[in-house]
């Protein structure tokens, strides 16, 4: 035969309190597994990255291919003036010797001819950059944008999942909560764990958010504080109003007044409050305690 116990009577035991414990923590860690499973499911429905479209994509590959040629003739007119110069300096050195300087003359002005050439060659990709440079800026701003418009989906997706998944492990503890309470069972303990292991998911996800940069997912925080505090509120007022219902009972268990819980010592009347605390049964005029289920004489509700 068992005996229903109220839950406020229990006296839980160090063992169940550490079970209860571990089991907070296998929760959390579950959670925390499906927490980061769902950013990475935002992350493959937007992708943060993002390709350019058939438009924008030509004048990009523009102006990249002309700032890689005027790189490039940058560095051909760099080497072919440093050619001129020791050609140069090898001719005048010849003159000033009074040696033939037929040949190196003809290196000379062939040097001077190629560092003309890749000068014009540098002017040319540098204008080519420049005629290429407002379309492929505009590209670009339009490709950027796209890419935050992906990263803000992918924060919303992301808040919005974890918020309801902490939300939902958070009503599923206070309803299971609930539950045992109302059976007086000594199981309640592992739903304050389930309770309390959502309650840290919760700051997980603060912590993620509150210390990000500005974005719209800064408002999962407060709308997840808010639905938790709900909830909470909520899980509250319900556990009082069974209290309400519970407490005369348990005042009566305890020889208490049904109705201040001054103790009532035996007389007809608290002692607190001045009300009956002895009165007629109704199915036998017995004496009956205020409050009590049963009639002790009879036994009638």
């Amino acid at each position: 035969m068992s005996v229903r116990v109220e839950v406020e009577e229990i006296e839980t035991t160090r063992s169940e309190k550490l079970l209860a414990v571990v089991l907070a923590v296998f929760v959390l860690v579950a959670g925390l597994w499906t927490y980061s499973r769902i950013d990475d499911f935002a992350r493959h429905r937007f992708p943060a990255t993002y390709v350019p479209s058939t438009v924008d994509a030509p004048a990009i590959q523009r102006l990249n291919a002309a700032e890689a040629e005027l790189v490039a003739a940058r560095a051909r007119s760099a080497r072919t003036l440093g050619r001129l110069e020791l050609r140069r300096e090898a001719y005048r050195t010849a003159l000033d010797a009074g040696r033939p300087a037929g040949a190196l003359g003809r290196a000379y002005d062939q040097a001077e001819r190629a560092y003309g050439r890749a000068r014009r060659a540098r002017t040319e990709a540098a204008v080519e950059v420049a005629a290429a440079r407002g379309a492929a800026e505009a590209a670009r701003g339009r490709t950027d944008d796209a890419a935050r418009e992906q990263e803000r989906n992918q924060t919303i997706l992301a808040v919005s999942l974890r918020g309801a998944f902490i939300a939902v492990l958070l009503a599923a503890g206070y309803l299971v909560l609930g539950r045992l309470r109302r059976r007086g069972s000594r199981y309640f303990p592992l739903a304050v764990s389930l309770v309390a292991a959502a309650a840290v998911l919760a700051l997980v996800m603060a912590g993620d958010y509150i210390t990000d940069y500005v974005n719209p997912g800064e408002l999962g925080p407060l709308l997840l504080s808010v639905a938790g505090a709900a909830l909470t509120i909520a899980a509250f007022v319900g556990l009082q109003r069974y209290l309400r219902r519970r407490l005369p009972l348990s005042r009566v268990r305890h020889g208490r007044c049904p109705f201040c819980g001054y103790p009532a010592r035996g007389n007809r009347h608290c002692e607190g409050c001045g009300r009956a605390v002895i009165a007629e049964c109704t199915a036998c005029d017995a004496d009956r305690r205020v409050g009590a289920v049963r009639c002790g004489a009879c036994g009638a509700t």
